[in-house]
């Protein structure tokens, strides 16, 4: 169990900090002043359960995964106030999923920063995973700092504005599955019909399910999916892109 930080370790994660360019000055001082507690919030978030058993990053997960969602909520409030309740939920669900997490965690280059032990260091399979769970932890470290969502929020916005109106714009690349039944209702057809098969046992693969869609009983695509919802939205996500593609849609 670590007790202290050395120097190198303390300027790796200053470093990183600096780089996520978060407009802030108040986080720019806690930073310089190098804040003991701070520091240690940072290099927990920054810990894989492998290296330590104990002082790892899984509880500020848990926190940032709440702060997250208050973030985005945040920003669609302010960005879409015209939204009903129901297209937030769908808008906000795709602005903080698993995905997106590992997605933004790849742009920072968490990785690099990531202690982890020898079995995780050697495990391909949870590379992703553990990613995205160290970027949610990053962010319930940043909220720690000031007990507040404001430099989350100044650090995302830019962010989600952009991934948003990409979303809006092909709406079924957020809400494929249920665009895709009311499609298949306006064309007179059965409902989807999705069959799922589990081919992987490793927690957090993203291949472990597989999902193919049968419309009318004919098989019409199929996706891979590390969880059954996400193999279904994949899935569906493929047959739109298909139809879209052909003339059908």
């Amino acid at each position: 169990m670590k007790n202290i930080i050395n120097v190198t370790r303390i300027n790796q994660i200053i470093a990183f900090l600096n780089s996520l360019k978060i407009k802030s000055k108040r986080f720019s001082d806690i930073i310089k002043k190098q804040n003991a507690q701070v520091i240690k919030d940072f290099d927990q978030a920054l810990t894989h359960s492998s290296d330590d058993k104990i002082i790892n990053y899984e509880k500020l997960e848990f926190f940032g995964d709440a702060v997250l969602r208050l973030a985005a909520s945040n920003f669609i409030e302010k960005k879409y106030p015209q939204m009903n309740v129901g297209e937030r939920s769908e808008l906000r669900a795709q602005i903080v999923s698993d995905e997106w997490l590992t997605k933004l965690g790849k742009k920072i280059d968490i990785e690099k920063v990531i202690i982890k032990g020898p079995k995780a260091l050697g495990d391909e399979n949870s590379k992703n995973t553990i990613i995205g769970e160290a970027t949610e932890a990053l962010i319930g470290a940043i909220y720690k700092c000031f007990n507040s969502i404001q430099e989350v929020n100044l650090w995302l916005d830019d962010i989600w504005e952009e991934e948003a109106e990409i979303l809006l714009k092909a709406p079924y690349k957020f809400k494929a599955k249920s665009i895709l039944q009311e499609w298949c209702q306006s064309k007179g057809f059965d409902l989807p019909v999705y069959k799922i098969i589990e081919v992987s046992k490793k927690n957090g693969d993203p291949k472990r399910f597989s999902c193919n869609i049968l419309i009318n009983g004919l098989e019409e695509s199929s996706a891979f999916g590390k969880s059954h919802k996400q193999a279904e939205k994949n899935a569906a996500k493929v047959l739109i892109e298909k139809y879209i593609n052909t003339g059908k849609f």
